[in-house]
């Protein structure tokens, strides 16, 4: 059965071009060719990246934070109460004046109190803005690496300059050692993402990013079964080549240099947009799509790559939604913040003043924030 199975799953016709077998990709006379057990090596490295993520923002994130005096804040805890602690986790961390009159009955507790216990609950569990720094950090220094790398990979190679060459003998293309690398080192950190995806900073678009994770490496795994390792190349190139900006400007936002944050964004906006919405699907999928039909009949594989590209550039657009949100924000004064995260909520940002009957308008502002005076503080 299970012979049978895998005997279905690498049917030639599934993934390469008619009148061509996996033997015509064997290993000779120094060719070296992808092979599917080359991506085995993935699962432990996505490991090791955990690892190397563990100490890189422990001696390296951390430190260069505290430079930049972010700092992990002190937060009050909610006290235990099994009847809201029951609620916050069934029914909802935001409960309506209806639920908390009704919470207040059940649990003894004023309609303020069951209030201020859910806010202090929400704080709790929302990341802190070092560990939002250290993630910024460890994916920053990753992305300028590779895309650095991956440009050294195929700057010197004839079909980057002339993408009718990235199908020229294709299937039968060998690959060289820094394509290979290349795309283990690529694929590994992917799987690292979706290791860590549960533990990570948990935005608006986390289904998204669990789609764009497993596509990914479904379409860099599938590029090197089926030997579509040039076109692979050149997309993971172009992923990386905005992907570092946009890490930088987070990782000032939460420094505190606005103004640095809002240039660099403006960067990422432009080149995100030409590399997205332009490049990839005029370009990248303009090859991947056309070219390969004036050499063979398309099959299996053909139509499953460009299907994949086809969600990844649907994930283009989507995120390209929340960039022009962003680009308004900065265009009309509004200090540029990563619209896929929840803004981050304190005790004085909650509204302390609202829920008293005061008015928080009413109150000076400081960094954009409402002031609360030390005596309300120590009420809480």
């Amino acid at each position: 059965m299970l012979q049978t199975l895998y005997d279905y799953f690498w049917w030639e016709r599934l993934w390469l071009p008619v009148n061509l077998t996996w033997a015509d990709l064997e290993d000779r006379d120094g060719r070296v060719y992808a092979k599917a057990s080359d991506l085995y090596i993935t699962l432990p490295l996505a490991l090791l990246f955990l690892i190397v993520r563990y100490f890189f923002e422990l001696y390296v994130a951390t430190p260069l934070a505290a430079l930049l005096n972010i700092k992990e804040k002190t937060r009050l805890r909610a006290p235990p109460n099994p009847t809201l602690e029951h609620f916050y986790l069934t029914s909802g961390k935001q409960p309506k004046q209806a639920e908390v009159e009704l919470l207040s009955r059940q649990s003894g507790l004023s309609g303020r109190q069951v209030e201020r216990w859910f806010r202090r609950r929400r704080n709790q569990d929302r990341p802190s803005l070092l560990k939002k720094f250290r993630e910024a950090s460890w994916r920053f220094t990753f992305y300028l690496i590779a895309f650095i790398a991956g440009m050294a990979v195929i700057v010197d190679k004839p079909w980057f300059y002339d993408m009718k060459k990235v199908w020229e003998g294709y299937p039968i293309q060998s690959t060289i050692p820094s394509q290979y690398w290349y795309y283990m080192i690529e694929l590994s950190f992917y799987w690292s993402l979706l290791f860590s995806i549960a533990s990570d900073v948990k935005r608006k678009d986390f289904k998204e990013q669990i789609i764009h994770h497993v596509a990914t490496i479904i379409l860099i795994s599938f590029s090197w079964f089926a030997n579509y390792i040039r076109a692979g190349t050149l997309i993971m190139a172009l992923h990386d080549s905005s992907d570092y900006l946009l890490e930088s400007a987070k990782m000032f936002n939460y420094a505190g240099w606005k103004n640095t944050c809002n240039n660099i964004f403006i960067v990422f906006a432009i080149v995100f947009i030409i590399t997205r919405l332009v490049i990839l699907p005029f370009w990248i999928l303009h090859c991947t799509v056309v070219y390969p039909l004036e050499l063979y009949p398309a099959f299996f594989g053909y139509y499953f790559f460009n299907s994949m590209m086809g969600v990844l550039q649907l994930l283009h657009v989507f995120w390209a939604y929340f960039i022009l949100r962003m680009a308004h924000k900065f265009i009309t004064g509004k200090l540029v913040e990563d619209e896929r995260s929840d803004p981050e909520e304190t005790e004085s940002s909650e509204g302390e003043e609202a829920i008293a009957g005061g008015g928080a308008k009413s109150r000076p502002l400081a960094n954009g924030h409402p002031v609360v005076s030390n005596n309300h503080r120590k009420n809480d």
